[in-house]
This record gives C-alpha cells, sequence and structure tokens, in this order.
C-alpha cells in the first residue's frame, strides 16, 4: 500500500479547523468523489459546501454551495453515479443531479427535511441488482458464469416489478424517514418512530435484505447501551407512504462484558454493517480518548432448546425444534490505537466460510479487507471477518516498528495528521482519505495484500476485475493504478481473448466498452500512444456507421425481416466488385432518399469517413511502421468492410445532393476521388476480410495507393489529443503533491511527438493557450478561442461543444449517442472558456 497523490487546498485567509464537525466522504461507481471540508472563517461556512472532483483530475474540483442550514454530516451516491445524495445537522435531506450531464453542474430539484433533527445515515432505497463474483472461476471462458445475478428483491417495487427510487435516513431522535421519487417526479415522504421508545441515536447505519426488507442499527454512543437492530418495512398504501418497524436482536459489545475493561472503552464510535446488502454481519468499535477495539458480529440462526414437559405436551414441538436469532461474536482485536475513521469494501465477495477457503486457494485478496485509520496517522488493511492485519500504510516520514505496541508510542504534542473520513474504491484497489488537515490522499492498495504472488497470477487478478468493470459498466480507473507498462501488451491481448469467447450478442453489447478500456490501457505504455489514437477512431466509426444507417428508411412499410442497414451489409460483402457503381446497382435506391437540409448537415461527418479512407490507403505503403496510427486498421477485414459500406452510402446520397459529399483537393479535374478510393478500398479488404483467406497486399496496390499523394491531397487527421489526466504519470514510490484549483506542471507535458509525419500534441491542458481547437465528435474546427462553451470528457480528453448548432433530426440522433457520456464511456466536464 503507498500514496498515489495528495491535494491540498491553498491556505484561506482567517480559517479554522473544527475538529468536532465529522466528514463525510464517498466514491461513486463512475470514480468521482464527493466530501466537505471542516473548515470555517469569519466570511463563510465551508462545512455546508459539498465537493466534488474525478480522480483522473483531482486538482480541478468543483465545489456545490449546497443550500444546506448546517453541517453536511452524510454524503450518498446512487447506484448509477449520476445522482448523490446530501443531509445536514438541521434535518434537510436534498437529492442532487448532474445538469446537462456534466459532472461539474449539479442542482437539487426534490428533497426532504425532518426539521430541526440531525440526520445519522443515510441510503439509497435498495434496487434489487446484486451480483457475486466467482473468483473460483477466474478461469472460465462465459462472464455470466464469473458474475452471476443473484436473486435480490427491491426495497419497494412499481407495478410490473420496476424498482421504486428514494431514500431512506436515521435521526438523532429515533426517527426513520423514507423519501419515494415517483415516474412523475413527485415525492412522497413518511417519517415514523424506530419504536415505541425513542431514545438518542448516535451512530447508525442501514442495510438491506434480499426478501426487501430494510434493517437499521442504532446506538446511543455509550458503549454501555445495547446496539439495537430495527426491521424497517416500506410500503404504498393509497398514494402514500407507510412504515412498519419491528425490533430485532440487539447486542452488547464484548469489551464491555469484560469487567476490567468496560470502563476503559466508554464510548462506540464506529457501527458499520459489512455490506449494504449483508444485513447479517456487523463492524462495531469502542473507544476511550487513546484506545480502540473493534468486533465483527454475525446474525445466526440458532435452535432454542424445549424442556420434555412441553415436548410431551405438544408433541410438534418435539419433532421441530424451534429457532431464534441471535448475535454472535466472530473476532475482536486486542488494544489498538484510537481509531478515526473506518472504510469497507464494495466488491461483492460473498463471506462464507466457503468462499473464504475459495479466497485463500485462488490467492484473491481485494474486496476482503477492510480499512482502518488510526489517529497516529498510519492506515491498516485488516480481513473484514478475522480482523487480521493484511497491510499497513504510516503518513508520517518516520518509520515505526510493526511490533510496536499502539499503546506504548510516545504521544506528540498536539493531534498528528490522521484521516477523519475515509472510502474504499469500486474494486477495493484504491482508497481515498480526507483528513484533518482537509487534505485528499489517495493510496493505491496492492491486489496481494502483501502477499508475494508471481506475476503471472497479478494479471490474471487484473484482468479479471477489467472484466467485472466490463461487465458492470464500472469505471475503471483504479485498476490502472496497478497496471505497469511492461503489463500494457499482455492485458490488450487477454482481455480480447476473453472477449472473443463471448456470444455474439454479448460481445455487440460490450464492442465499445472493451474498445475504451484497450485505448486506456495503452496509455500506460509510451510505445503504444498510437494505438489509443486508433482505438479511438474505431469507437468513432462504431457510432458513425450506426448513426448513418439508422438514417435509411424501407421504402414501404410491410418489408421483410432485414433492415435497409443489415442489407446493405449483405451486399456489400457479397458483391465483390471494385467499381462502386456496380454495387449501387443492387441496392434499393429510394431507401436511401432523406431530406435535402439533413445530408447538409450530415457533411462534417461524411467528409470524415472519406479523409479516413484516403488517410488509410495513403499510409498502406508505410504499413511496416506501427509508430503511425491507422497500421492496425489496415488488416481489419471488418472496420475496412464497415468503410467500404458507408463509401457506398455517400455515393447515393452524393447523387442526391453533391455539396454533401466529401471534399477532396485534386490534381486532375476530371478525376473521380470516390471511385478510386472505393476501388483501393475493396482490394486492400479482400485481402484481409473474414470470410475469405487472408493475404498480403499485391504490389500493383501498393504501387497505386503509393501514386495517391500525387493525384489527392492528404488530409492531417486530427487525432484525439492525449489526455491531461494522472494515471498515465503516476510513478510508484513517488507519490505528486498537487494543489486544488491549479493544474500541474507534470513532467513530460507540453511536449511535441514526432510520429511518422504525425504531429500528436500531448499538452498538459487540453485548452493549451492560442492553439486552435476542434470539435472531435461533431468534426468542426472551433478557432484558437472559441465563443461557445465547451464540455471535454474527463477519460479520454474528447472535447464538444455544449449546444448543437444544427437542429436537424439526423444531427440530434448523432448526438444523442454521446450526451450523456463520452464515446469512450467517460464524463463530461465543463470547460472554462477561454481569451486571448
Amino acid at each position: 500500500m503507498d500514496l498515489a497523490y495528495i491535494c491540498e487546498w491553498e491556505k484561506w485567509p482567517k480559517s479554522t479547523h473544527c475538529p468536532s464537525v465529522p466528514l463525510a466522504c464517498t466514491w461513486s461507481c463512475r470514480n468521482l468523489i464527493a466530501f466537505t471540508t471542516d473548515l470555517r472563517s469569519d466570511d463563510q461556512d465551508l462545512t455546508r459546501v459539498i465537493h466534488i472532483l474525478d480522480t483522473e483530475h483531482p486538482w480541478d474540483v468543483h465545489s456545490i454551495c449546497s443550500g444546506h442550514s448546517e453541517a453536511v454530516t452524510c454524503l450518498e451516491w446512487d447506484q448509477s453515479g449520476s445522482r448523490l445524495l446530501s443531509a445536514d445537522a438541521d434535518g434537510q435531506i436534498k437529492c442532487w443531479s448532474m445538469a446537462d450531464h456534466l459532472a461539474n453542474s449539479w442542482e437539487s430539484p426534490v428533497g426532504s427535511l425532518v426539521e430541526g433533527d440531525p440526520i445519522v445515515a443515510l441510503s439509497w432505497l435498495h434496487n434489487g441488482v446484486k451480483l457475486a463474483l466467482h473468483v473460483e472461476k477466474s478461469g472460465a471462458s462465459s462472464f455470466g458464469e464469473k458474475f452471476s445475478r443473484v436473486k435480490f428483491s427491491p426495497s419497494l417495487t412499481l407495478f410490473g416489478g420496476k424498482p421504486m427510487e428514494g431514500w431512506i435516513a436515521v435521526t438523532v431522535s429515533g426517527l426513520v424517514t423514507v423519501s419515494l421519487l415517483k415516474p412523475s417526479g413527485q415525492v412522497l415522504t413518511s417519517t415514523e418512530s424506530l419504536c415505541r421508545l425513542r431514545g438518542r441515536v448516535a451512530l447508525a447505519d442501514i442495510a438491506f435484505t434480499g426478501g426487501g426488507n430494510i434493517v437499521v442499527a442504532t446506538a446511543d454512543g455509550s458503549s454501555a447501551s445495547p446496539v439495537q437492530f430495527y426491521k424497517v418495512c416500506v410500503s404504498v398504501v393509497n398514494e402514500k407512504c407507510r412504515i412498519d418497524t419491528e425490533i430485532l436482536p440487539s447486542l452488547f459489545m464484548r469489551c464491555t462484558t469484560d469487567l476490567n475493561r468496560r470502563d476503559r472503552l466508554p464510548a462506540i464510535t464506529h457501527l458499520k454493517f459489512l455490506a449494504r446488502d449483508m444485513s447479517e454481519q456487523v463492524l462495531l468499535c469502542a473507544s476511550s480518548q487513546t484506545s480502540s477495539v473493534v468486533e465483527c458480529w454475525s446474525l445466526r440462526k440458532e435452535g432454542l432448546p424445549v424442556n420434555n414437559i412441553f415436548q410431551q405436551l405438544s408433541p410438534a414441538v418435539g419433532d421441530k425444534q424451534p429457532t431464534i436469532l441471535k448475535w454472535r461474536i466472530l473476532s475482536a482485536t486486542n488494544d489498538l490505537d484510537r481509531v478515526s475513521a473506518v472504510a469497507l469494501p464494495k466488491l461483492p465477495i460473498s463471506l462464507t466460510n466457503t468462499d473464504l477457503k475459495v479466497a485463500s486457494d485462488t490467492q484473491f485478496y481485494p474486496g476482503l479487507g477492510l480499512a482502518l485509520a488510526f489517529h497516529d496517522g498510519s492506515v491498516h488493511i485488516v480481513h473484514r471477518l478475522s480482523l487480521q492485519t493484511m497491510a499497513i500504510f504510516y503518513s508520517s516520514a518516520a518509520p515505526r516498528s510493526v511490533d510496536e505496541p499502539a499503546i506504548k508510542r510516545p504521544r506528540t504534542t498536539g493531534p498528528a495528521v490522521h484521516f477523519k473520513a475515509m472510502q474504499l474504491s469500486w474494486t477495493s484497489l484504491a482508497l481515498v482519505g480526507i483528513d484533518n488537515h482537509g487534505r485528499l490522499s489517495m493510496l493505491r492498495i496492492s491486489p496481494s495484500m502483501g502477499h508475494s504472488l508471481d506475476a503471472g497470477l497479478a494479471l490474471r487478478h487484473l484482468l479479471f476485475l477489467l472484466e467485472y468493470c466490463m461487465v458492470t459498466g464500472y469505471d475503471w480507473w483504479d485498476i490502472l493504478l496497478h497496471v505497469q507498462p511492461s503489463m500494457v501488451q499482455s492485458l490488450v491481448e487477454k482481455l480480447h481473448e476473453e472477449y472473443t469467447r463471448q456470444k455474439a450478442e454479448l460481445q455487440q453489447v460490450l464492442s465499445t466498452r472493451i474498445l475504451a478500456m484497450k485505448a486506456s490501457l495503452c496509455k500506460l505504455s509510451p510505445c503504444a500512444v498510437t494505438r489509443v489514437c486508433e482505438y479511438h477512431a474505431k469507437l468513432f466509426l462504431i457510432a458513425a456507421s450506426s448513426t448513418l444507417k439508422s438514417l435509411l428508411r424501407p421504402h414501404v412499410l410491410n418489408t421483410p425481416d432485414k433492415s435497409p442497414g443489415d442489407r446493405l451489409t449483405e451486399v456489400c460483402a457479397k458483391i465483390t466488385d471494385v467499381d462502386i457503381d456496380k454495387v449501387m446497382i443492387n441496392l434499393k435506391t429510394e431507401e436511401f432518399v432523406l431530406d435535402m437540409n439533413t445530408l447538409q448537415a450530415l457533411q462534417q461527418l461524411l467528409q470524415w469517413v472519406g479523409d479516413f479512407v484516403l488517410y488509410l490507403l495513403a499510409s498502406l505503403p508505410n504499413q511496416g511502421s506501427p509508430l503511425r496510427p491507422g497500421h492496425s486498421f489496415l488488416r481489419d477485414g471488418a472496420s475496412l468492410g464497415v468503410l467500404r459500406e458507408l463509401m457506398v452510402v455517400i455515393r447515393i446520397w452524393g447523387l442526391l445532393k453533391p455539396s454533401c459529399l466529401p471534399v477532396y483537393t485534386a490534381t486532375s479535374d476530371t478525376q473521380d476521388s470516390m471511385s478510386l478510393l472505393f476501388r483501393l478500398l475493396t482490394k486492400l479488404w479482400i485481402c484481409c476480410r473474414d470470410e475469405g483467406p487472408t493475404s498480403e497486399p499485391d504490389e500493383a496496390l501498393v504501387d497505386e495507393c503509393c501514386l495517391l499523394p500525387s493525384q489527392l491531397l492528404i488530409p492531417s487527421l486530427d487525432w484525439l489529443p492525449v489526455s491531461d489526466g494522472l494515471v498515465s504519470r503516476l510513478q510508484p514510490k513517488q507519490p505528486l503533491r498537487l494543489h486544488f484549483g491549479k493544474p500541474p506542471a507534470l513532467p513530460g507535458s507540453a511536449t511535441s511527438l514526432q510520429l511518422d509525419g504525425l504531429i500528436s500534441l500531448m499538452n498538459h491542458t487540453l485548452w493549451a493557450p492560442g492553439q486552435p481547437k476542434m470539435d472531435h465528435l461533431r468534426r468542426l474546427h472551433l478557432g484558437a478561442y472559441p465563443t461557445e462553451a465547451c464540455k471535454a470528457c474527463t477519460r479520454c480528453g474528447c472535447v464538444t461543444m455544449l449546444k448543437s448548432p444544427n437542429k436537424t433530426t439526423a444531427v440530434k440522433q448523432w448526438e444523442q449517442r454521446w450526451i450523456k457520456n463520452c464515446l469512450c464511456g467517460g464524463l463530461w466536464w465543463r470547460m472554462p472558456l477561454s481569451y486571448p
């Protein structure tokens, strides 16, 4: 476990830290982190501000003036990572969603209020989606065997079984409040007492059962009091939300029943279920001013012994022994230093003895450990059932002996720097902590957890987690932290191999995600920079092809099963003629008729297709040089086939409206550029198509491609800039020191990389002053200082305008493909306007 980077605030004038204010921190599956600070100054109270950042660009923090009247006590992301709940010490709960799908623009249209009653626990209702990871089947061919869906009921369902959205919260005075979001946008809120005798609730946590019930654990903060558990059932009756509560068995912490230690640990400071969908296991921490004890408890069914007299009176009792639910302690630690924060893993590895045996057999450790932060600044990863230490990290410069007891360490003057809030990432390979000085630290957690793993096994574990992200749609940034440049080639190959073993339908669903994953892996290796450009070009080609084909409409409604797009693919695959006009004859041209304005609006997209074909053919003679982007396309029969289909479509549309055709600068006025390019493209496609035998391009084709630069002006393609993110620049054992609000001058930035005539600008900022800007998705030049507001992808660096300059249906259809996320799946981030 080592530090990847640390990000700190500039010195705030006249501001002070409030140690009594608890910090909230939460990490979404899209790798956005929301957190609060405990800073207060004369002018403003920063404890009410919510900060959101993307882990790839931590300096670019977005602060939301939340409108909360008191300090924010709870933050919680939803399962999709696109909405955020915040609650404060005045009982106000707000639901935040992205405005215009931008990760740095948030609005709160709905919320709820329990006036004057601070919120101590908050959670979204469960949507019924639960996966199980089968680590022992990591060698299986099907993703369905490795990651299976577990039967789990949603907390509440709408008509037809659709899960109802909403949230549940617990207040200090022992109230439970539930708010339901109706599809109409209306909010149904109901509040109920957890039990008849209400008492103070200092700590609480919420978990869900497979049957759709909710379990709430509460403690009043004193270790002499029991930890109470309640079952909460939510239902909708007559358009009103109804809450029913039931008391479950409670427990006293083991350390408080020991007469010798009862008074030494007076307070319960942490209460957490081991997972939000695991209500049978709970983690408790009792503390004094200097030390803590952590215990893990499990709820079990146990037989109730029945007296012989009752067995004789009621034979039914004798046949089947009655059972009761009882809390049993699983494990407890010895005296530790005082615990300041706890973080639990989110990776869905079930916790039975057989599963733990499998984990030890496979040596797969991510997800098995939870993190404990201590007041002396150290962080321990401990096994979440046995509570035995798996890894240790010290934030102080002076190394300490691991064997030295925590109690005997000399106390330093003043409180040490320690984490007040922590969160583990969704694959448990990274840990974020907010310390008592307001700094944010990102820690790498090695998949081996300190055990010695051979390189092949470590690679297989990373591959397994990448597959998990591919299936779930979660962001995989935290996995990239552990990928060394030497691993990139084998990871990309193995990922592709696993992908090709899946069913055709699943391959189609995951086709774009695997390309984005390969591109992000290739960024980590200096040798594979050109491959990044190729994967992004392929993503663009798939999206453009799908959009253009979807515009084709059958001439009559009662058509056979195949759509015009499918028929186009079939005809182009069957007819291998090099003459574009002969291929056109076999198509029903009436299916290609479109409105003239629509065709004109698509011109930039069609221009890109034409330029890309010309660029690829012109680079064929240099195919021995993999340093030139486009190298892999020359042997990719499927992509060349798609380009060939699009050339046919463009040719037909050019007959309807010549001005929508790609513009080429030719040396001869009489030359038919489209026919020439189609002829050469077809010859190249025949060499490497899937159906026929693959062969090397013949010399005549290479000679013709050599002549292309003398016949047509070869365009310089606007490849995506190499993103200014951190992950490719992080070095092991060399943490980066960053400042919020100040982009760092990273090593290797602002350099120009010459690749066989291609200049790829690797600017550390995508908006290099005075550089001409490009809308990478609409293929429009924006000028050096764009007047339109733009957004950039947090992962690939792709830039596009926020508002569409064109209102035609076809352009809207194209823009709908990337309105929520970039083509690579990354989130959009609004960019500041630049001025000369």
